[in-house]
Formats: structure tokens, C-alpha cells, sequence
């Protein structure tokens, strides 16, 4: 079974137990996957579009200061564990050599590449700005 797919059948088992903000949150997800050109999606590409709905959830947050823990907690459940600063920075020490690149920046490809986009960007550009 797909990532789509599981949260089909999570919507169905959020409805049945009457869980409102795990439903609500579910039908934003499924509504997004709807207006994608496709109708079958990657396990890739959907969590491509739940992080677009984390990100945007968070911009919101920053600019209201309210907090929806709910719905950016659903959503996050679906995305793979982030590596945590201190893993990325341990990668990088063992991986990459900044004497192969005129830039640091240069070096974002292959440490992306190997944590599959599961590393937040700004994270990653934060800790090669740090070096």
C-alpha cells in the first residue's frame, strides 16, 4: 500500500471514530492531491505536497502566533523523521571534502541527495553557513 493510498484508508478510520481534527486535516491533504495533474502519486510526491502544506502552515503561524499543533501533527506524521542537526553535521564531517567545491553551498546537492529531502533546507544552508 502507497503513502496515498494509507491516507485514503486513515481518512475512512478518522471518520469512523468521529476524530474531527484528524478527519478535517486528512480531506486538506486529499483535496491537494486532487488538484495535482496526476491522479496516482509517488510516495515521493506525496509527501512533496505535505510539506508544502507544513511549510505553508508554518508561514502562517509565524505571521498570526497562533498554533494549530493538531493539524501540522497530522501532517507531519506522514513525512519521514528529520535528521536532526547533529546527524547532518556528523554526515557532512565524514562525507564531505569543501576542498571539491569553489562554494560551500555547492556542497547542498549530495548532502540532500543522501538524507532524500527528509533534511529541511534552511537547516541544511544554516549549518554550511556555520562552517
Amino acid at each position: 500500500m502507497n503513502l496515498q493510498e494509507t491516507i485514503k484508508a486513515d481518512l475512512k478510520k478518522a471518520m469512523l471514530s468521529k476524530d474531527e481534527a484528524r478527519t478535517s486535516t486528512l480531506r486538506i491533504i486529499l483535496g491537494e492531491f486532487a488538484r495535482m495533474p496526476k491522479k496516482e502519486l509517488t510516495d515521493q510526491e506525496v509527501q512533496g505536497v505535505i510539506r508544502k502544506l507544513v511549510k505553508s502552515e508554518n508561514e502562517m503561524l509565524a505571521a498570526s502566533g497562533t498554533a494549530d499543533a493538531a493539524y501540522l501533527e497530522v501532517l507531519e506524521g506522514y513525512l519521514p523523521k528529520q535528521p536532526s542537526e547533529t546527524e547532518i553535521r556528523e554526515w557532512i564531517a565524514n562525507n564531505i571534502n569543501f576542498d571539491d567545491y569553489a562554494n560551500k553551498m555547492q556542497a547542498m546537492k549530495p548532502i540532500m541527495t543522501n538524507f532524500g529531502g527528509a533534511a529541511d533546507g534552511n537547516l541544511v544552508r544554516k549549518i554550511l553557513d556555520s562552517l
